[in-house]
């Protein structure tokens, strides 16, 4: 018998490039603000960006304060004058128009493992932003439902995030349960602190540090079809109507 029934995917960098997007969005941006989209001024951005993402995935701040923030910080670090609430504003409507896959066969790899599977999104991000991307990117059509953290108030790797995913997806068993993730910090501690089984997906075989022990480590998203799959179902991937048997 299969041992995972359920699969809880990230969205940024797992199943969507976020980093296309958000290079894509910020460049817009900061040309409709009058600022040079230059490599130095877009890495200023991410790096602030990132910092204040960090302080809110340990509790440091809220989601409030890193919206306020992050356009704030960035126009007083390259002495350019402006409203950074308004420019995060723009930026987010933006990067929701920017459904980008991740390379490789996402919708193949979500059509297959959908069949012996219920699969679910838990992300980090704005509803608002986050839900438009997952639907126009073609994911969504896999996906039971899409959890995101604006809309959970909680953000991985807080444990509550994943609570609620279960609870509204009706799985009881955490056993059955498989995370799915890029970020070791954010997906695999949340999957663990939630009590689930986590997956790594290091597409660039980047050195864990040891901190964080994921259940299995991938560099592919194909690579989860022996871990989901039982063998029969696995040699009829390309087939329909292959859920696993309770």
């Amino acid at each position: 018998m299969a041992k995972y029934y359920c699969i809880l995917f990230d969205a940024d960098n797992t199943l969507l490039d976020f980093d296309t997007a958000e290079n894509k969005a910020l460049i817009e941006t900061l040309t409709q603000y009058n600022i040079e989209p230059s490599n130095e001024t877009v890495q200023k951005y991410r790096e602030i960006n990132e910092a204040l993402w960090r302080q809110l995935e340990k509790g440091q701040i809220r989601r409030d304060k890193l919206m306020n923030e992050r356009f704030t910080r960035f126009l007083k670090e390259i002495g350019a004058s402006g409203n950074g609430a308004e420019m995060n504003h723009y930026y987010l409507n933006q990067l929701s128009t920017h459904p980008d896959l991740m390379p490789g066969n996402i919708l193949d790899v979500l059509h297959e493992l959908a069949e012996v599977a219920t699969m679910a999104i838990v992300t980090n991000g704005f509803d608002k932003v986050q839900s438009r991307r997952v639907k126009e990117s073609g994911v969504a059509a896999f996906m039971e439902e899409v959890f995101v953290s604006e809309r959970s108030d909680s953000e991985k790797p807080n444990r509550k995030i994943f609570d609620t995913a279960l609870k509204t997806l009706g799985v009881e068993n955490r056993e059955h349960v498989l995370v799915v993730g890029d970020s070791l910090t954010s997906d695999i501690q949340g999957g663990i602190n939630a009590g689930l089984d986590t997956c790594w997906l290091n597409r660039e075989h980047t050195e864990n540090p040891g901190q964080v022990s994921p259940t299995y480590e991938i560099d592919a998203l194909e690579q989860l079809y022996p871990i989901v799959m039982e063998p029969d179902e696995l040699a009829r991937v390309g087939q329909k109507n292959r859920r696993h048997q309770v």
